[in-house]
């Protein structure tokens, strides 16, 4: 596997019950990330014919992407509430970031009527900017992993995900290029996964004593 170390890769301690499985759902949540951004570039790509004018009918039209929506909530709010961090002010921020996105969302449902997707494919889609807070969640994900075990492509993705919801919201993109903007980064994703899930799972723990509160 092709990863370089930086963070804490020594074996501090033991491992509990308790640290397996906050790791496997820690995981677990970016594993669920990477596959639900790469079955939504994959219907973006399905949909292309149809995205000349910026519109996406195939996505909006179906119960589907909705589901994967809440899924991407559910599987982001996996990796936040079970991140190792070792300063726990920073983790404090980044749930509270995340209540913030469950109440975009919850305000996705409310100006889509019980779609909270259709929204997001409206011209201008400016209800788009309501995906920032999670952009971020995971974006703060992607870059402490980066930071750790210098998986690069975190450092980038922390940018593009928060930049590509902001560029797409304003109208910056094109039906065809906010398609492919948003399967380069759903590749990039996958890639770091595949390099991040694999890694021991005491990598993730670190040393405990070092651990503030």
């Amino acid at each position: 596997m092709v990863y370089f170390s930086m963070g804490e890769t020594n074996y501090f301690q033991p491992l509990t019950k308790e640290d397996k499985i906050t790791v496997v759902l820690y995981r677990t949540g970016i594993l669920l990330s990477a596959l639900i951004l790469g079955i939504s570039a994959f219907i973006l790509f399905k949909s292309l014919p149809a995205a000349e004018g910026g519109e996406f009918p195939f996505i909006v039209s179906g119960l589907g992407i909705n589901i994967l929506l809440l899924i991407l909530y559910f599987s982001v709010g996996l990796s936040v509430f079970f991140i190792h961090l070792y300063i726990g002010k920073f983790h404090r921020i980044l749930k509270k970031i995340y209540y913030v996105a469950v109440l975009c969302l919850a305000i996705l449902f409310f100006i889509g009527h019980g779609n909270p997707a259709m929204p997001l494919f409206r011209v201008p889609p400016y209800a788009a900017l309501l995906l920032l807070p999670l952009s971020l969640c995971l974006g703060f994900v992607t870059a402490k992993e980066a930071f750790c075990f210098r998986l690069i492509e975190g450092y980038m993705l922390a940018i593009l995900m928060p930049a590509y919801v902001f560029f797409y919201s304003v109208g910056a993109f094109s039906g065809k290029s906010a398609a492919y903007s948003f399967m380069f980064i759903a590749a990039m994703l996958v890639f770091f996964t595949f390099r991040k899930i694999f890694m021991p799972v005491h990598y993730d723990i670190g040393d405990k004593s070092a651990y503030q509160p």
